[in-house]
Formats: C-alpha cells, sequence, structure tokens
C-alpha cells in the first residue's frame, strides 16, 4: 500500500509542478485544494504531500490558515539562486566532461535535441528540458549531494527560464550557448565548457535583473 501511495504522490507532484511553472495557477489565490483533488481524481493525502514537496522546492509557500500559494517571481531569489549555480555549477560541469562517457554523451546530446524541439513546438515544456540539459552536464560526476545540490537549484530556476525567453531573440542565443557547451563537455574541455557555463549563467543573471528593474520603473 506504501508503494502505491508514494507513487500516486510522485504523479500529482509532477502534475502541479508543471501547472505551476507554466503559470497555470494564479500566484495570489490560494490552491483550492478540494477542487484540486477532485479534478485529479485523488484524495487530498497525496495531495498534500505533493504540495509540501513543491514547497520544500521553492515553487509554493505556505500560509496558516490559507493554504498554499504559488511562490511569486522576485528578484532576490533570482540573485540568491543564480548566485549560487554561478559557484558550484560551472565547475561540476567541467570536472564531469572529463569522466563522460559515450553512454553520457548521447544522453546530453538527446536532452539537447528534445529542448531545441521544445523550445519550436511547446514552450511549456522548455523550463524542463532546460533542466534536463543541464543535469545531463552534471550527472556523469556521480557526486550525488553536489548533484542534488544542482538540481535543486535548477528547479527553482525553470519559471525564471520561462521569464528569460520573453524577449524576442533570447531562444536563439540559448540555443547557440547550450550547443557550444556541449561541443566542448563532450570532447572533455573541462577549462573551456565552464568558462562558457559560468558565462552562460552570468549572462541569464544580468538580463533577469533588468527585467525585473523594468518592470520596477514601469
Amino acid at each position: 500500500m506504501a508503494i502505491v501511495v508514494q507513487t500516486l504522490s510522485e504523479q500529482i507532484f509532477s502534475l502541479v509542478r508543471d501547472r505551476i511553472i507554466s503559470g497555470k495557477f494564479p500566484v495570489d489565490v490560494a490552491i483550492r485544494q478540494d477542487a484540486l483533488a477532485a479534478e485529479l481524481g485523488v484524495s487530498k493525502i497525496p495531495l498534500r504531500e505533493a504540495l509540501a514537496r513543491l514547497e520544500q522546492d521553492g515553487l509554493l509557500l505556505s500560509q496558516a490558515n490559507r493554504g498554499f500559494f504559488v511562490r511569486p517571481l522576485n528578484a532576490d531569489e533570482v540573485d540568491e539562486v543564480y548566485a549560487l549555480r554561478l559557484k558550484i555549477e560551472p565547475e561540476a560541469v567541467g570536472m564531469a566532461s572529463k569522466v563522460a562517457t559515450d553512454a553520457d554523451r548521447k544522453a546530453a546530446k538527446e536532452a539537447l535535441d528534445a529542448l531545441d524541439q521544445a523550445a519550436i513546438t511547446d514552450k511549456t515544456q522548455v523550463g524542463r528540458l532546460n533542466r534536463a540539459f543541464h543535469m545531463s552536464l552534471v550527472r556523469p560526476l556521480h557526486k550525488q549531494v553536489t548533484i542534488q545540490i544542482i538540481e535543486r537549484l535548477n528547479i527553482i530556476s525553470e519559471r525564471y527560464v520561462g521569464k528569460h525567453l520573453e524577449p524576442a531573440g533570447r531562444g536563439d542565443r540559448a540555443h547557440n550557448e547550450h550547443t557550444a557547451m556541449l561541443e566542448l563537455w563532450a570532447t572533455g574541455k573541462a577549462d573551456e565548457v565552464a568558462a562558457v557555463m559560468y558565462e552562460h549563467i552570468a549572462s541569464t543573471l544580468v538580463d533577469l535583473r533588468k527585467q525585473f528593474e523594468a518592470e520596477k520603473a514601469g
């Protein structure tokens, strides 16, 4: 019975997370747990488990006697999350490039292909597939604590990926940067790929800061 409940909770977690990232829940309105449970055809117990996990992942916040709300996008979180990524992700990607196998390189290429396809056919999946590509460059390192921390930061970053891609031309730039990273990574050029990854994350942070500043000024 426990295995069945956990499997159901995982499914609910994925469904609700995708809705949050695609902007289907209003930020300033509590998630209606009764209605959502009825829509999904589940009880409130596995739903609450999924919502609690999403709060741990930084996508929701809970308020006493009010329930769960989508965590608003904000400039302070951008600074914190992307600064942390800059400290650990480029180096981890560089180190992983040295130990990646043919299977790892194939997986990374497939992850980038899936991301590029989603950018054309289903933009709601771009955040998730962007994370999948970034993680494909880290996982060959086989350092579980490092991998878990980077994945957590990438999960929080998913909604900001969508915001970053709002201005025209950003998608093409991201594609070119990802392609350059993969080529360097696949040939084991650790220092070069680390430098490109650092610039990729740093330039995204600069862009997002400007977007938030423009919204605040407007």
